[in-house]
């Protein structure tokens, strides 16, 4: 028998009979469950669960989300409920540094990453070459703070025209303004270095450098209007010593905030995460 993949991700205030009520009514439509995770929140008293399952090809999304509806205004449940046919669509943001951009293409090509970039936004032409060779469209919008409203405004029409369902900011080099960091809040994900808020400015890696660091890193998050202070997805750091130059520290860097946007970013696509206040759940 034909059968298509959803994810159903749901937060709610916790209380007997969530579990069941949902499952029952999904296995009365044929449903097989394939992954299932759930966490209880002890502080705010919130429940999140993420549930992967098949149903058979005649019953469409418009059909289970109809059946969940009583156990929707039952419980008074956030849901999302997602087709796993349909690869997400990203927008990438990027200034002069590449390197998070190129890795986060590899991995769309080799499969890891089953999304598709819809386009490249840059306030450089430092990046058209590798959309070139990719066949995405490059769209060169340069800011500055007089125009930065209308620069935003640009980005916002892409958002909408190509039915964006998340922004990545891969080293974009500017500061979003308020309105778009709010409007599209948990739709953004930027990436940046760990040393925040200790070395801010310029060269960051050699600021810690300078200071003897013995572990760099990177944190990827979601945008919010306090700059750097969004819900965090993903982090890693990587050790260093005395005998490495500020140079080598960057180079780690580099990889370091490659590999943690590209899995923020996996983790994003398949409904993974969940917001939490200020603090998100991911179920990995």
């Amino acid at each position: 028998m034909d059968q298509q993949s959803f994810v159903l991700t749901l937060s709610c205030e916790d209380r007997p009979g969530i579990v069941a009520s949902v499952t029952t009514e999904l296995a009365a439509r044929g449903a097989n469950i394939a992954e299932s995770n759930q966490f209880w929140d002890r502080q705010t008293g919130r429940f999140f669960m993420r549930l992967a399952f098949t149903a058979p090809a005649e019953t469409g999304r418009e059909q289970l989300e109809l059946a969940l509806k009583p156990s929707i205004q039952r419980f008074g449940m956030k849901t999302e409920l997602v087709s796993q046919s349909r690869r997400p669509r990203l927008l990438v943001l990027v200034s002069r540094f590449d390197h998070a951009l190129l890795h986060l293409l590899y991995q769309i090509k080799v499969g890891w990453l089953e999304a598709n970039v819809v386009g490249i936004v840059s306030n450089h032409e430092d990046a058209r070459k590798i959309a070139e060779a990719e066949g995405i469209p490059y769209h060169y919008l340069p800011v500055n703070r007089d125009d930065k409203a209308a620069q935003e405004a640009q980005i916002m029409a892409l958002v909408q025209a190509q039915g964006v369902d998340l922004v990545v900011l891969a080293r974009y080099m500017q500061i979003l303004s308020n309105t778009l960091s709010t409007r599209l809040y948990g739709q953004i994900i930027n990436i940046h270095h760990s040393f925040l808020p200790s070395f801010k400015g310029a060269k960051p890696y050699h600021q810690a450098h300078e200071r003897g660091v013995k572990l760099i890193g990177a944190t990827a998050h979601y945008v919010t209007p306090d700059l750097d202070e969004g819900p965090i997805i993903e982090q890693e750091t990587a050790r260093v010593t005395h005998a490495q130059s500020a140079e080598d520290l960057v180079a780690s860097g580099r990889d370091v905030e490659a590999r943690v946007l590209a899995r923020a970013v996996k983790l994003h696509c398949e409904s993974r995460v969940m917001l939490n206040g200020h603090k998100t759940v991911v179920f990995g």
